[in-house]
C-alpha cells in the first residue's frame, strides 16, 4: 500500500494536477482505493485531493518526507556514499545530517574503526546499531517526516562540539544558493558548518536548480560538494565559481 502511495505521489509531482480515475486506472485499482490513497497523502500533507483531481503541492513537499525518500535514486545515494567515505579517518570524529542522501554513508561509517558518529537522525542513528561506532544523538524538537531532530537545543549542542568532517544534505539548491523548507533546518545546516573542520556537501542531481522557503546563504562555506554525474553542468559551474571543489560520481547501472 505504501508502495502504491508512493508510486502515486510521485506521479502527481511530476504532472501537477491528475484526475482521481486517470489515476486509479493507471495503478489498477477501484477509484474507491484512489480516494483512500489520495485522503492519507493528504492529511499527511504531502498533496491536495480536489473535486476529482489530486494536484501536488511543491517538490520539496515531498521530499521532507524520509519515508517517501529512503528508497528513490537508490543507485545516486550508493555511489555517493562510496566517495563521501573516502573523507573520513578511522578513530575521528564524523558529524551526519539528516537526510535520506546519507543513509548508505551511515551503513559505510559502520565498519570504520573508532569513529563518533554526532547526528540530530534518529534513523542514521539506527543504520549505526550493532557497530563499534560510538553514536551521539543532538537533541530538540523532533521532526516526524524528516525523522530527527532540530531547533535551538540542537544548535546550542554542535557550538559545544568539533569533528573533522562534517556530511550535510541540501533539500534544493539554485546557483549555488541553499534552500530548505522548514526554517529550523536551515538553521541547523549553517550550525553544522561551524562545528567541523572539513565540510562536505552531499547531493543529487535532483535537488539542482529548485528553491524552497527559506534560503540559507550558499555553497561557498564548503570544502566540497559531491554529486553526480547527472547534474547540470551550469549549476556545478556556479558552484565552483565559489571556490567548492565538485566531486562528481557515476552511479551503477541497474541490473537488466
Amino acid at each position: 500500500m505504501e508502495e502504491r502511495r508512493r508510486t502515486v505521489l510521485r506521479q502527481v509531482a511530476d504532472e501537477g494536477e491528475i484526475r482521481i480515475a486517470d489515476l486509479a486506472e493507471r495503478l489498477g485499482v477501484s477509484v474507491m482505493t484512489m480516494h483512500r490513497d489520495l485522503d492519507n497523502l493528504t492529511e499527511r500533507q504531502l498533496l491536495h485531493k480536489g473535486r476529482g483531481v489530486a494536484t501536488a503541492f511543491p517538490v520539496v513537499t515531498m521530499e521532507s518526507a524520509v519515508r517517501f525518500r529512503e528508497h528513490a535514486d537508490l543507485d545516486t545515494k550508493t555511489a555517493l556514499a562510496d566517495a563521501l567515505v573516502e573523507e573520513v579517518a578511522p578513530g575521528s570524529t564524523v558529524l551526519v545530517d539528516c537526510g535520506s542522501t546519507l543513509f548508505p554513508l551511515a551503513r559505510r561509517l559502520a565498519a570504520v574503526e573508532g569513529l563518533h558518529v554526532i547526528t540530530n537522525s534518529l534513523r542514521i542513528a539506527h543504520l549505526l546499531t550493532g557497530s563499534s561506532t560510538e553514536v551521539t544523538l543532538l537533541g530538540g524538537r523532533f521532526h516526524e517526516d524528516f525523522e530527527s531532530c532540530a531547533g535551538p537545543r540542537c544548535r546550542r549542542e554542535l557550538r559545544g562540539l568539533r569533528a573533522a568532517v562534517a556530511f550535510v544534505t541540501a533539500t534544493s539548491i539554485s546557483a549555488g544558493r541553499l534552500y530548505h523548507p522548514v526554517r529550523e533546518y536551515a538553521d541547523n545546516k549553517r550550525a553544522y558548518l561551524h562545528a567541523a573542520d572539513r565540510a562536505v556537501l552531499a547531493v543529487g542531481h535532483r535537488k539542482f536548480g529548485r528553491t524552497a522557503t527559506y534560503g540559507y546563504g550558499d555553497v561557498g562555506g564548503y570544502d566540497l560538494l559531491v554529486t553526480d554525474d547527472r547534474a547540470p553542468a551550469d549549476e556545478l559551474r556556479a558552484v565552483r565559481d565559489l571556490g567548492v571543489e565538485v566531486r562528481t560520481v557515476t552511479p551503477a547501472a541497474p541490473p537488466t
